[in-house]
């Protein structure tokens, strides 16, 4: 046998001999030992006698923090116009595969973001999403944030697959939904920087020549909002009518009854079905 062979012989013998485990601890007195096997229910013990909590969850919803991760949203520009360029990064950035992106070219007949593209398709998978956050960090637009929505729950697979209509912003006040031109003298890079703050007059004119029943146009704006006015001023006059109606029924009754309650018709025996007198009801 070698010297290398004797040495690891060696090793081998001293590994062998398990040494006996000797805790860092402070080692426990009489008590301590004799409290231990109930030691682990302490916590247990301190909330027993507690009031018990239930959340009342959905009739009471406890807001989330302000940054909290909830459902994504495709944000627009002051005018309308929406910030995804079809860029992808997002979908590269994801760790689950759970971003969906194809890209499509801005014509001058649809333009849908500023710049040279848009995002054709977006889809986000709910189903493998982990709300970590990544693809807003890579959005180079700011496009793409996460809301303080959580209840993303439903009956089926396909139903947690937002499409892009799922996740665009509602329209803003005095946005023009697109496609629509830029505005006029701007470039992609003055969206970016913010001196886009909203709609202007050539906008509003080339929709209403390709679009004219576009609801965001402020015409039809105005006359859905008079519309809905309008109906909700003529329920109001009915019900006023049904009360005016009820109030003449009730004076025209006060009038035909008598001071002692009968109703003088009853008392001649021409009408038999008189109203019965609140006291004797």
């Amino acid at each position: 046998m070698s010297n290398h062979d004797e040495r690891w012989e060696v090793n081998r013998e001293r590994d062998a001999v398990a040494a006996p485990f000797e805790s860092n601890l402070p080692k426990k007195g009489a008590l301590g030992e004799a409290l231990a096997p109930v030691a682990g229910f302490g916590v247990t013990l301190r909330n027993f006698f507690k009031p018990v909590v239930t959340e009342q969850y959905p009739y009471k919803k406890t807001p989330p923090m302000p940054r909290y991760h909830g459902r994504h949203q495709l944000n627009r520009h002051p005018d309308g116009l929406e910030k995804c360029i079809g860029c992808e990064l997002c979908a590269w950035a994801c760790p689950a595969d759970a971003i969906y992106v194809e890209a499509d070219s801005n014509t001058p007949d649809a333009q849908f973001s500023p710049g040279e593209r848009y995002g054709r398709v977006y889809q986000i998978n709910y189903l493998r999403c982990i709300f970590c956050g990544l693809c807003i960090e890579a959005c180079p637009t700011r496009a793409l944030t996460m809301t303080n929505e959580y209840e993303l729950a439903g009956p089926t697979r396909e139903g947690l697959i937002f499409e892009k209509q799922d996740l665009l912003a509602p329209m803003g006040a005095n946005m023009l939904a697109a496609p629509h031109p830029m505005v006029p003298g701007t470039t992609d890079g003055s969206y970016y920087r913010g001196e886009v703050t909203g709609v202007v007059e050539s906008q509003e004119a080339w929709v209403r020549e390709n679009r004219p029943e576009d609801p965001t146009l402020p015409e039809n704006v105005a006359a859905a909002s008079g519309a809905g006015g309008a109906g909700a001023g003529g329920a109001g006059a009915g019900g006023a009518g049904a009360g005016a109606a009820g109030t003449g029924a009730s004076a025209t009754g006060a009038s035909a009854t008598g001071t002692d309650g009968v109703s003088p018709a009853t008392a001649s025996g021409t009408v038999t079905n008189a109203a019965t007198p609140r006291g004797d009801a």
